[in-house]
């Protein structure tokens, strides 16, 4: 882990007057205790950051790394007292690490590399691993802040700092990370899925990316628990994809409240736009499930024909570009035709 005192290369961003954020990392809690307990007036004074869900998460905050690396004194100190608080061990674990005089290097995950011979399927499998391999993020302290409202470019330059860093991701910052490390496998489309659910009288957020590809659909992402993670490019519809993230909800007593589908993420990392998360809203608690099946069909359709639009459109530019240069081309006969016609003032 990279502390105070570590040397590491990333961007510094500004730090707010609490340091802590509400769910944008959402934690996927299948048990009815909070994982990160805070008293009611911190959660109260807690601060916004751009791009955060509605609810807390559980009705718990929980701190963001908002300076880079390394990580400042005060977010580190900050961490490890929060550990103190949740660990049932406590202070004994806390000073047992950080007063060792030495301890096993972690081993730091291999980046995937795509090989031609590699189908969609298995390249998605890679990349699931690589961040499983990171693991699931349970400090308390979301490393990596992620705004929803910046720039994909912003948002990529933030996973090839979670390479650098290899440090553990929860789901908000692996739907970044699978974008970035999906980017180059242009027949695989990419969109984010929300979820909130309500449990014990808290709501829960949790985020996945959703992939789709020659007529299948499937997910990446990080959780606390298996089944709430990836799922595999077997659903034929959006829909029964989503359901099925819901009968996992279900056997752990959590309801539906809400999901959001956004729209698919461009695959050239420097377009200077956002991620469109919340494109479509289903308010599972008011609808019936041929409702949302329908809507969730609708906007899977919908995609798919935007997508092929903008496609034609950007292949009739480049046809039209193309003929163009060929006309100003000095070998084109063309050319000299044009310029006869503008000489005479034709």
């Amino acid at each position: 882990m990279t502390g105070p005192s570590a040397t590491s290369s990333g961007s510094t961003t500004k730090t707010s007057r609490h340091g802590r954020s509400k769910s944008t990392s959402s934690y996927c809690h299948t048990t009815g205790t909070p994982a990160e307990p805070t008293s009611s007036t911190a959660a109260n004074n807690t601060e916004r950051s751009s791009g955060e869900e509605d609810e807390k998460d559980g009705g718990v905050p929980f701190f963001v790394n908002r300076t880079g690396f390394p990580i400042d004194t005060v977010t580190w100190e900050r961490m490890w007292s929060h550990v103190t608080k949740v660990h049932p061990d406590g202070q004994e674990m806390v000073d047992k690490i950080r007063n060792a005089t030495h301890l096993p290097k972690h081993p730091v995950p291999s980046v995937p590399n795509f090989k031609p011979s590699m189908s969609v399927p298995d390249w998605l499998h890679a990349v699931q691993n690589y961040m499983r391999n990171l693991q699931y993020n349970h400090t308390g302290t979301q490393f990596f802040e992620i705004k929803k409202t910046r720039p994909l470019s912003g948002l990529m330059e933030t996973a090839r700092e979670m390479i650098r860093e290899s440090l553990p991701i929860k789901c908000l910052e692996a739907v970044i990370l699978g974008i970035y490390l999906t980017n180059g496998l242009t027949s695989v489309e990419r969109f984010p899925i929300s979820f909130k659910t309500q449990f014990s009288g808290h709501h829960f957020h949790h985020v996945v990316l959703g992939v789709y590809c020659n007529g299948r659909y499937g997910t990446l992402g990080m959780s606390r628990r298996t089944d709430l993670m990836d799922r595999s490019l077997s659903f034929r519809t959006l829909s029964e994809l989503v359901f099925d993230f819901e009968d996992s909800y279900r056997r752990y007593q959590h309801t539906m409240k809400k999901i959001k589908i956004g729209l698919y993420v461009p695959h050239n990392p420097h377009v200077f736009q956002p991620i469109e998360w919340n494109y479509l809203v289903i308010n599972a608690c008011r609808q019936g499930c041929e409702d949302m099946r329908k809507e969730l069909e609708k906007h899977g359709r919908d995609m798919r024909m935007k997508h092929c639009f903008v496609s034609q459109s950007a292949e009739t530019a480049i046809k039209r570009c193309n003929c163009a240069n060929y006309i100003g081309s000095a070998s084109n006969p063309t050319t000299y035709w044009f310029r006869t016609m503008v000489q005479k003032n034709v």
